[in-house]
């Protein structure tokens, strides 16, 4: 079933990521809107978009719309997901969906109010390696997930002039909010925060923390690395196994096999030596590493009432709140 949408933010995230994929998943552009008049212009004669709006509030409007997406920045989404809401529209936001927690729970009152789905963006879920990891982390040969080491950083690329650190923590950090209870399969209850300045605009820290089924773990994040270079690497810990994910592609599952040194017959086990995946980049297919068809492939079942596992409101909600106490322990 095709959706007809009105999307919302031809920014360079948008036109890039987004809005290249939507033909994948049976989304048609009925509408586009932008405040800036050459963006809008341009994308919507790259996708033949004969309705094009500079004021989202026209276009919400527009009759025959099945959803409506979004992709501008925090304080939008929410006032636009509240309307969209109002209106009978479902939505899918990139994140954050909004600047605070107590915001995002509005928008999750409202969709549960008026029954309509709202999915967010949290492609991570999807990237290659985080997948792998979490399908091999719901087999009973894992056994109990144990901790958790993740670090994800960037440069300090979101400061023009003056250092705010608050589009880190929104558009960055968020992500982990988020990644890393999907990962073990249960949210947060504690933090503690260590942390590291040594000029403006350079952080690092460390996050302790203890999920509800008795996982523990540190995430290192921070703008002091280049985004040149790989910047995630997660190793999830369990009895006499673990499972490392490095820049969200190659997969290793390390097992419990025998030493091998001394035995003259040794092989490769099946069943208890390291396996490993790592993706051909040379394959001509344009596979999505990143997650985003994948994302929106889920998204479009959700807006279709059939079953999604695309994350959901009350799950950008969650990861506000933390993202949020993350903030506090910083400061």
């Amino acid at each position: 079933m095709t959706l007809n949408i009105g999307w919302i933010g031809c920014g360079r995230h948008a036109t890039q990521m987004l809005l290249p994929q939507l033909s994948r998943v049976g989304f048609s552009i009925c509408a586009l809107c932008d405040q800036n008049p050459e963006a809008l212009k341009r994308t919507a004669s790259h996708y033949g978009v004969r309705d094009t709006f500079l004021n989202w509030e026209e276009m919400l409007e527009l009759k025959g719309l099945d959803a409506v997406c979004i992709a501008v920045g925090p304080e939008a989404h929410h006032r636009i997901a509240l309307e969209a809401l109002r209106r009978g529209l479902p939505v899918f936001m990139e994140k954050p969906p909004a600047l605070n927690h107590a915001d995002a729970q509005e928008i999750a009152i409202l969709a549960r109010k008026n029954r309509l789905p709202v999915h967010v963006g949290f492609m991570k879920r999807y990237s290659s390696g985080n997948k792998i990891a979490k399908n091999i982390l719901g087999k009973e040969a894992f056994g109990r997930i144990l901790g958790v080491q993740a670090t994800y950083m960037t440069a300090p690329t979101y400061f023009e002039g003056a250092v705010d650190y608050s589009g880190f923590y929104l558009h960055h950090c968020v992500h982990y909010m988020d990644l890393i209870p999907w990962l073990v399969s249960s949210s947060f209850t504690e933090f503690g925060v260590r942390k590291s300045e040594p000029a403006p605009g350079k952080l690092l820290f460390h996050l302790n923390f203890e999920c509800k089924n008795g996982v523990i773990g540190t995430i290192v994040m921070g703008t002091v690395q280049s985004r040149g270079t790989p910047m995630e690497a997660i190793t999830i810990m369990g009895d006499h196994q673990r499972i490392e994910i490095n820049n969200v592609i190659d997969v290793s599952w390390f097992r419990d096999p025998p030493f091998k040194v001394d035995d003259n017959s040794a092989s490769l086990s099946e069943t208890g030596d390291t396996l490993t995946w790592t993706p051909n980049f040379t394959v001509a297919a344009n596979e999505d590493h990143k997650g985003y068809v994948a994302l929106l492939e889920d998204v479009a079942r959700g807006f279709n009432g059939e079953s999604s596992a695309a994350p959901t409101i009350e799950d950008a909600t969650e990861a506000m709140f933390w993202l949020e106490r993350m903030i506090q322990e910083l400061r």
